[in-house]
């Protein structure tokens, strides 16, 4: 009965425990592949909250498998970066990019990733009247309620929604952080800060 008591109680109690944990408010995610370089790296890992409220500037992970048609088969969760909620208008001209016609502040990626593969001049009307968008969000001006568009940092190797189209919000998994660990302080403020400082000044 001691046995049961000091060891099966409370190592079953810490198991529960844990469990909440990672189900309802927290979990470690590795990063797979460039495409939030240079703040995020292949098989860097970070810690994924599922309680955090989602803003522009927010980087999240979320179930792509239903919002990639590219996604033949199996399950693939890809991490990318909010630029819009619903409501917005979003626009690319030069290395400028803009929400709702203000200019974003992209200083956590260089001038060559802010213009390099970025398409070049768009809006979401240009964007969304291709073919291989999903068919939900094709021919649209804004982000549509409860829904993101997303980019990666590494804007020319990154499938993001220029291809695909909008991230809704129930396929969210959580916001990314990157943890306390981690010993680099400018990736952290990239990552972790970059909504208090959205907009251009």
């Amino acid at each position: 009965m001691s046995f049961f008591k000091n060891w099966v109680v409370p190592i079953s109690i810490g198991v529960l425990i844990a469990l909440v944990v990672k189900i309802f408010l927290f979990s470690l995610v590795t990063v797979d592949g460039p495409s939030m370089d240079p703040n995020l790296n292949n098989g860097e890992l970070v810690v994924e909250s599922k309680i955090s409220t989602v803003k522009r500037g927010d980087v999240i992970v979320f179930d792509a498998t239903n919002e990639d048609p590219q996604i033949k088969s199996g399950h693939k969760d890809y991490v990318k970066r909010v630029i819009a909620v619903g409501g917005d208008t979003v626009s690319h001209k030069g290395a400028n990019l803009y929400v709702n016609g203000k200019k974003v502040n992209q200083d956590y990626i260089g001038l060559e990733q802010q213009s390099g593969g970025t398409w070049g001049d768009w809006t979401l009307k240009t964007l969304s009247s291709r073919d291989f968008w999903q068919k939900k969000d094709r021919n649209t001006t804004v982000v549509p309620k409860n829904s993101y568009f997303v980019l990666g940092d590494h804007r020319s190797v990154s499938n993001d929604s220029r291809m695909f189209g909008y991230v809704e919000k129930k396929h969210v998994l959580g916001k990314i952080y990157v943890p306390f660990w981690n010993a680099d302080k400018q990736s952290k403020e990239n990552v972790n800060d970059q909504s208090k400082k959205f907009f251009a000044n």
